[in-house]
């Protein structure tokens, strides 16, 4: 396991904080003679530390996948599995799959496939929580298009939930490529949904638990 680089500040800022916290516990309650109450807020501010360095870890994982499987881009639960109109890039019908990721997920996001960069554009937007209907639209997001070599494209969105106030996301058009590489990351709460040609064969059902890099959510047939 890893620690991502989004993390480096946040997790430095967030442990000096944590250690002067700790260090006026001590000094206060010591001098009040609560020691208990000192061990109380002790064993608080070691889970806020481990809070913190979990949610940028990153796993050490295998990706193996064929050529035509749609790769989960992202730790988290399969919320949402319907055909829905994609009104930014495909205006047409797609499959929409959705999986919404809680601060306790990994949350580095993962190309689904192999291909060529074809739409990249990041839309400042509101902060609704992450299964709110509306957040696929009217949230701070990133959509990105690849365009398989089968000449199919597969749309991926990233966005911001009540609590993320930050997406990252390291594509450009026109840039090549693979299944398992890292496109970006996003801070704290957040969902991705991914839009499907319609006769994409799908593997995933709602309430699933899946994860990036090891879940196949769906097949481009």
């Amino acid at each position: 396991m890893t620690l991502h680089r989004e993390g480096y500040v946040i997790m430095t800022v967030g442990l000096i904080l944590l250690s002067l916290i700790q260090v006026g516990n001590y000094f206060l309650f010591n001098f009040l003679g609560w020691s208990w109450l000192f061990y109380l807020l002790t064993a608080g501010v070691l889970v806020m530390a481990y809070l913190i360095i979990q949610f940028f870890r990153i796993p050490n994982r295998s990706c193996m996948f064929a050529a035509d499987d749609v790769m989960c881009p992202a730790d988290g639960k399969v919320v949402v599995i319907e055909e829905v109109e994609e009104s930014e890039y495909f205006k047409d019908k797609r499959i929409q799959v959705s999986i919404f990721m809680s601060p306790l997920n990994v949350h580095a996001n993962y190309n689904p496939i192999s291909g060529i960069i074809k739409y990249v554009k990041y839309h400042p937007g509101l902060f609704l929580v992450a299964w709110h209907p509306k957040s696929s639209t009217d949230n701070e997001r990133t959509t990105i298009v690849i365009e398989h070599s089968s000449g199919k494209e597969v749309l991926f969105r990233q966005i911001a939930g009540a609590v993320a106030r930050r997406i990252c996301y390291y594509v450009q058009d026109e840039q090549k490529v693979r299944t398992g590489e890292e496109f970006g990351f996003i801070k704290f709460g957040s969902r991705i949904d991914v839009f499907l040609p319609l006769d994409s064969k799908i593997n995933v059902k709602i309430g699933d638990v899946v994860k990036a890099k090891l879940t196949k959510i769906g097949e481009l047939v």
